[in-house]
């Protein structure tokens, strides 16, 4: 299902892949700033530690979880929402890293989605045995704005279906520094990650972060 790769515009070493029409993989495009983002990462865990939150139906989730920016998308009995304040602490979550903004923008732009500014960013931390079952991002006010996806860490196998949860799913293997943007006809296609594989990478060691921009408030 995937198609050519080219190389992205203003973005050397780095080559957009097609998933399908509005969602794209960009190799290696966050690169060059891995490790300014994964200290950024950092920053934001000290002020929002990660936890696993608690879906509707009373179970834990795999994957930890944090955010930043104006607003942070939260689980638990209450149901799926973005809130203005770390639920744990009840202060703001802290404010979106300049490089994530940066590299959001830039990336939206290439895959074909001029003028993006997240306002929101899930982080997820996934440790061996991990997994995201297929959902879509549905809880946004707004779909006329792209998802910007940013691969940190182990490798993982991506899902990504279409707009029925039945529809078939293609399996994208993520490495260090992908970048997966989905939006216009692509925006509501399901998508989730595979069971995380154990391992060991240099930057993060047994763990993968994953970066979820949106535009949510």
């Amino acid at each position: 299902m995937t198609g050519d790769l080219f190389c992205a515009s203003g973005a050397v070493g780095s080559y957009l892949e097609a998933l399908s029409e509005g969602a794209v993989v960009l190799r290696g495009r966050a690169l060059p700033v891995a490790d300014a983002l994964l200290a950024a990462i950092r920053t934001v865990a000290d002020a929002a530690p990660f936890r696993r939150m608690i879906t509707p139906g009373g179970f834990e989730m795999s994957v930890a979880m944090t955010n930043c920016g104006g607003g942070g998308w939260v689980t638990d009995r209450k149901g799926y929402r973005y809130t203005p304040t770390d639920p744990q602490t009840g202060a703001p979550w802290p404010a979106m890293p300049g490089v994530f903004l940066d590299l959001a923008e830039a990336a939206a732009a290439e895959a074909g989605f001029p003028g993006f500014v997240p306002d929101a960013c899930l982080i997820n931390r996934y440790e061996p045995g991990a997994r995201l079952s297929l959902h879509q991002d549905k809880d946004e006010r707004d779909y006329a704005h792209p998802i910007v996806s940013v691969s940190l860490g182990l490798p993982a196998t991506f899902q990504f279906g279409g707009r029925k949860r039945a529809d078939s799913v293609s399996k994208v293997a993520l490495s260090h520094g992908d970048v997966v943007v989905w939006g216009g006809p692509a925006r509501l296609h399901h998508h989730g990650v595979l069971t995380l594989r154990d391992g060991e990478h240099p930057a993060t060691g047994r763990t993968r972060f994953n970066l979820t921009l949106r535009r949510a408030m």
